[in-house]
């Protein structure tokens, strides 16, 4: 079960990603909701994940898929720049995250 809440809050970091870039946009009061609630259940679920997996690598494969999937929506969504090297250090993060996995 670690896994599968470890990779939640990864996910619900992505939210709270967007919910900042939303902030930066609009500042409305949405935007704050999604940047908290998104903030929250990520670390919510990253605290429920720690109680099986060790500190380091949950916190390292958190900020991963945070980056990682930070990352990708604001080249599919908000014109970011999709050159190779960001892409191949993607491909970086990806390969450490899953050798994290492998390795626990």
């Amino acid at each position: 079960m670690g896994w599968f809440f470890l990779i939640i809050a990864g996910a619900f970091e992505i939210v709270g990603v967007i919910g900042m870039n939303l902030i930066n946009k609009y500042g409305n009061l949405k935007s704050y909701i999604i940047l908290f609630i998104g903030f929250f259940l990520s670390f919510g679920s990253l605290a429920l994940a720690m109680k099986t997996l060790p500190m380091g690598l949950s916190y390292a494969v958190w900020t991963g898929i945070g980056t990682v999937g930070g990352t990708i929506v604001g080249m599919l969504f908000y014109k970011e720049p999709k050159d190779w090297k960001r892409i191949s250090f993607i491909g970086i993060i990806l390969a450490s995250v899953i050798g994290l996995k492998l390795t626990s």
